[in-house]
């Protein structure tokens, strides 16, 4: 008997996973999948996932928690192979497992990064996302219970935090005098002088406060490297999408974090194919890759979510959809080659993962010396690289 946790989708799904994983200890013969509903094909994936589970696992018990467990809960919940649905917004509550409130300490070090939520929800309405309805509003941990949590992974030894949540930069919105992002991080930063790497998941640029900037462009502690929600470089496109950013104002925030911070790598969700988007549009959003140099760049072709807006909009055809995409990853990935260019003779401080591979602070991928101990931070200067990955 054990129990599996799998998990799919984003760095929030890791967090949790981890969570459930000490929670639900080992006494029981269960797997849980952790779903995603962020596209059509995340869904796919998630009934992939549990067809493969049962194959692997014919006693066990199957139960389906996360995003899609909310968005799609009838299509999942006839199949044969699903015992089970946890609500999303219940699946750390120990009662829906009918386990102790207070479970038995238990290891956490699986990842070599220690991934703290901070944040859960989102109050937002972007015309194509459907994430609200499986996450639901915005609601903030307290500075102590994260301090705690961000306690429990240095204890085990981790050496970078990532701070994850639906929508990072609305942290505190709801809490007792709205404290913002900024802040949170400078209580981490101050509790544990120790801690030697913090990171951020997406965040939005929209919602970056004072705080927030001076340490991303600052402190040598957070990393060089920010992961935009930007969805797209056109601006009537962002309107259509209710973004709260335009295309200036990403332009404008890089710029100035590059003019205080020149080494930063800058990541961005960009989707391709949005209903209404005409070959302008497209070009706009080819061209934002350039202008913000977006290294680290996650496509998504426009999936059409039932019950948005956006899925009411005159829709573009799936092989244009598919192009655009194969084009802008293509934009992403030249920009990247020359990025990755730019880091051979450069020493790095990497982060070694499993696999014999890691990241710099950059979030540049690194191969390592045979036997590096996953967790450890090592010094590599990178002579070359081979199939997109640095190595000395």
């Amino acid at each position: 008997m054990s129990v599996e946790v799998h998990s799919l989708g984003c760095r929030l799904n890791i967090s949790e996973s981890e969570a459930l994983r000490g929670l639900l200890g080992e006494a029981r013969d269960l797997v849980v999948i952790n779903s995603c509903a962020v596209t059509s094909e995340a869904v796919r994936q998630t009934r992939q996932a549990i067809r493969r589970a049962r194959r692997d696992r014919p006693e066990a018990r199957l139960i389906v928690t996360g995003c899609a467990a909310e968005v799609e809960r009838e299509t999942l919940g006839t199949m044969p192979e699903v015992d089970g649905i946890v609500p999303n917004i219940a699946k750390l509550d120990p009662r829906a497992w009918n386990v102790p409130a207070s479970p038995a300490p238990r290891e956490r070090r699986r990842y070599t990064r220690g991934f703290v939520q901070v944040q859960n929800g989102c109050d937002h309405a972007c015309t194509f996302c459907v994430i609200p309805q499986g996450r639901g509003p915005s609601r903030s941990r307290s500075v102590a219970e994260v301090l705690e949590d961000v306690a429990v992974h240095l204890d085990a030894g981790v050496n970078e935090i990532v701070l994850t949540g639906v929508d990072l930069t609305s942290w505190g919105a709801d809490l007792p005098d709205g404290p913002r992002l900024g802040a949170l991080c400078e209580a981490i930063l101050g509790r544990f002088p120790a801690l030697p790497r913090l990171r951020l998941s997406s965040i939005d640029g929209a919602e970056v406060d004072d705080a927030l900037f001076d340490l991303i462009a600052g402190e040598t502690r957070v990393m060089p490297h920010v992961h935009l929600s930007l969805q797209h470089g056109h601006d009537l496109i962002l309107k259509r999408m209710k973004r709260r950013h335009s295309r200036t104002d990403a332009l404008s925030l890089v710029e100035r974090l590059r003019a205080r911070r020149p080494g930063i790598a800058i990541g961005a969700d960009l989707i391709a194919g949005f209903p209404t988007e005409d070959e302008p549009a497209h070009r706009e959003n080819l061209s934002i890759v350039d202008a913000l140099e977006i290294v680290h760049g996650h496509v998504f072709p426009y999936s059409a979510r039932a019950g948005t807006p956006a899925a009411r909009m005159p829709r573009l055809d799936a092989a244009t959809i598919k192009a655009r995409a194969v084009e802008l990853r293509a934009r992403v990935a030249r920009v990247r080659e020359s990025w990755l260019a730019g880091q051979v003779g450069k020493p790095l401080w990497v982060l070694a993962e499993k696999g014999g591979t890691g990241h710099a602070e950059n979030f540049a991928p690194v191969r390592l010396p045979a036997g590096t101990q996953p967790g450890s931070l090592i010094r590599v200067t990178p002579a070359r690289i081979v199939e997109g990955i640095l190595e000395a």
